[in-house]
């Protein structure tokens, strides 16, 4: 029995074991049936399947949802701090994206430096928003000479024209040194502008006003037809510049010329001489006028003579100056025959005691009353009244020595009291 038994196992198939099945976070392991249970192994596969299916589905879905997440909102964010900006610089337009916040970064970003004579809007550091518009305009320089005067201005306009009215420069009529039209580069221009003027012309008798941008006076008078010539000028000068408003008087002028002849004075050289009484001067050479000519111009203005101007001189012969001693010797006091008398009572009686005194007809002075002729006579120099009361005293003794009192014939008798 037994034997029959254990050929009756050995001819059987053991009976199949079960399959094990581990399940881990990440990966599964399983152990295949053999080649003849596959039945079995689909319904193991199923139940597994049955089991991890949910849990194993959300692993997969979550990190999928993070990245449309993440993405969705990257794509959210860049949207909002992209900005559609309309920039005009210079009056040339152009719209453009941007990330800047406000208009200084705009403006770094696009390159573009502004100075103190440049307008920008909105003002730098204003905040942007999409659809905001941004306008630069550069400055200018101008070197403006407006009616005569030179001034350096700065301008944002972009042409002559459109800076005349920035500056308010009343430009009907006016003289421009270039074209209205003509463009301002970034380097500036020079303009000349003359604005119209009302200026008033008197001439030859008339009055004319007159509408002008004239640069001068001269050329006002030319455009009303008024001639100069010869000397002929105005009453402003011809180069200045006319103002508005101003009256210009033409001077109509005839001339001539006028040569006189006039004396040169000598100098006086006077020489100390010892051997001379003190207050006695001799001639030693006489002196000599000179002569000058001069030119003088007569005109006449608008038929008035004028006063004769002097334009001009030349010496004809050269002054001969006059030589002169004078004595420094001490002038005597006492006279023979003369010391005795009363001199003081002759002066008082003549003169009053002045030594300068002169009569009325100028003929006679000093305390005596010599005449100049008698005085000079006696060794005196010049007239008696302005020599020193002593000598006039010593030359009148002199004068008694000779002719007595003779030369004093209501007052002589006062010697002798």
């Amino acid at each position: 029995m037994s034997t029959s038994q254990g050929s009756h196992r050995a001819g059987r198939r053991p009976a199949t074991p079960p399959v094990p099945v581990h399940d881990q976070p990440t990966q599964e392991a399983v152990l295949l049936p053999p080649q003849g249970s596959r039945a079995e192994a689909r319904r193991a596969a199923r139940r597994r399947k049955a089991r991890s299916g949910p849990a194993e589905g959300l692993r997969r879905i979550v990190p999928q949802a993070l990245v449309v997440a993440f993405l969705a909102g990257g794509t959210s964010a860049f949207v909002a701090n992209d900005k559609a900006i309309r920039l005009s610089v210079d009056g040339v337009p152009r719209t453009l994206h941007t990330f800047a916040d406000d208009v200084d970064e705009l403006l770094a970003d696009q390159g573009l430096a502004v100075g103190s004579h440049d307008i920008v809007a909105p003002a730098p550091g204003a905040d942007l928003a999409s659809g905001d518009e941004v306008v630069v305009r550069y400055g200018r320089p101008v070197a403006l000479t407006l009616d005569g005067q030179r001034r350096q201005v700065w301008t944002t306009a972009r042409t002559v024209d459109a800076a005349l009215r920035q500056l308010g420069v009343r430009a009907e009529g006016a003289y421009l040194s270039v074209s209205r039209s003509a463009p301002i580069s970034r380097g500036g221009l020079a303009l000349d502008v003359r604005t119209e003027r009302t200026v008033t012309l008197l001439a030859d008798g008339r009055e004319r006003t007159l509408r002008t941008n004239a640069a001068t006076v001269r050329e006002a008078v030319e455009e009303a037809g008024i001639t100069l010539s010869g000397q002929d000028t105005t009453s402003v000068p011809p180069g200045s510049f006319p103002r508005d408003g101003q009256t210009i008087t033409v001077l109509r002028i005839t001339g001539t010329q006028e040569i006189r002849e006039e004396p040169i004075p000598f100098a006086v050289e006077r020489t100390r001489d010892p051997g001379l009484f003190a207050g006695t001067e001799v001639v030693e050479r006489q002196g000599v006028q000179g002569v000058r000519r001069v030119t003088f111009s007569l005109r006449t203005v608008n038929g008035v003579r004028q006063k004769p101007r002097k334009t001009g001189e030349e010496v004809v012969r050269e002054p001969v100056s006059q030589k002169v001693k004078v004595g420094t010797r001490p002038l005597p006091t006492s006279v023979a025959g003369a010391d005795g008398l009363d001199w003081g009572a002759l002066a008082a009686c003549e003169s009053g005691g002045r030594p300068n005194a002169v009569d009325p007809s100028g003929t006679y002075g000093g305390l005596y009353q010599f005449d100049p002729g008698t005085w000079r006579s006696l060794g005196g120099s010049g007239v008696a009244q302005n020599a020193t009361a002593s000598e006039q005293t010593y030359r009148a003794k002199k004068l008694y020595v000779q002719r007595g009192a003779s030369p004093w014939p209501h007052c002589g008798r006062r010697l002798h009291r």
